[in-house]
């Protein structure tokens, strides 16, 4: 991967970190890519099925939602909506800077994300949903044992994956009034669902509520015995073969849509010419 270090403003204004893989040759096309609840573009999953892209020759943007990784901003004051927002700034950063996404990938509730963001992004042609739950408030299983405290006092702090997290009432509020499958069975975008029918933390009948609600086209594929987090490499490396494989019939790349910026600097190459 030829990786480009980069910042853009969030929704709110603060500065997203993020990291633009791109191919060796020629790029066929952008992806982005929404990480799971409270990891950040550097987990292991993000990163192989990054890698494994770009030897598709498939540019990969992923970042750091508000507040997390190397991102500005208060996790405690982000939602699922603000989540959503700021995949609308990432797209916007593609568009303004590189070309727009044709790919959006999500993991986890960044799944959710990327399946409520879609209907917003026109150049977006085909969405992956990993592991991704049907209804964003299943999160809130997560630190069911503080929402009674969370919604008595405001806020509470809660350890997930180990770690120490601030959760405020608004977090639970925005996710209750999410209503994802209603987005779904508009989205029209081709569909990837992937889940693993022993998935411990977001149960296989979320995968079947999605895709039972959108149109096609839509396929689903098996992840067997991939755990949520996708730590294995074999499985993460099935899983961006498998999205470069499935993607290509629904991918286009519109070369003179490119910014003036980005063919004077030769930052990125299309059809094997710099661009």
């Amino acid at each position: 991967m030829n990786p480009q270090r980069l910042q853009f403003p969030g929704s709110d204004g603060q500065q997203l970190a993020a990291r633009l893989d791109t191919p060796e040759g020629p790029v066929r096309a952008f992806a982005l890519f929404a990480h799971c609840f409270t990891c950040s573009k550097d987990t292991l999953a993000a990163s192989r099925v990054a890698q494994s892209l770009t030897a598709h020759g498939i540019a990969v943007l992923r970042f750091d939602f508000t507040g997390l990784g190397g991102s500005g901003g208060d996790f405690a004051n982000t939602n699922f909506s603000s989540n959503v927002a700021d995949l609308h700034a990432a797209a916007s950063y593609l568009r303004e800077n590189f070309q727009a996404p044709a790919l959006l990938i999500g993991h986890s509730l960044g799944g959710a994300a990327v399946l409520s963001a879609a209907g917003g992004m026109p150049e977006v042609k085909a969405v992956v949903a990993i592991a991704a739950p049907s209804d964003p408030s299943h999160v809130v299983g997560l630190f069911q044992d503080h929402t009674a405290h969370i919604e008595a006092e405001g806020e509470a702090e809660v350890r997930l994956a180990g770690r120490p997290f601030r959760i405020k009432r608004q977090f639970i509020d925005d996710v209750k009034e999410q209503s994802l499958l209603a987005s779904v069975s508009k989205l029209h975008r081709a569909l990837l669902v992937m889940h693993a029918p022993n998935d411990g933390t977001v149960a296989i009948e979320n995968a079947t509520h999605i895709f039972s609600a959108a149109k096609h086209p839509k396929s689903f594929i098996s992840l067997d015995t991939a755990d949520h987090l996708l730590t294995r490499r074999e499985d993460a490396d099935y899983v961006a073969d498998t999205i470069a494989a499935w993607s290509q019939r629904y991918l286009g790349i519109d070369t003179s849509s490119l910014p003036a910026a980005v063919a004077e600097e030769g930052l990125v190459r299309v059809g094997g010419e710099p661009r």
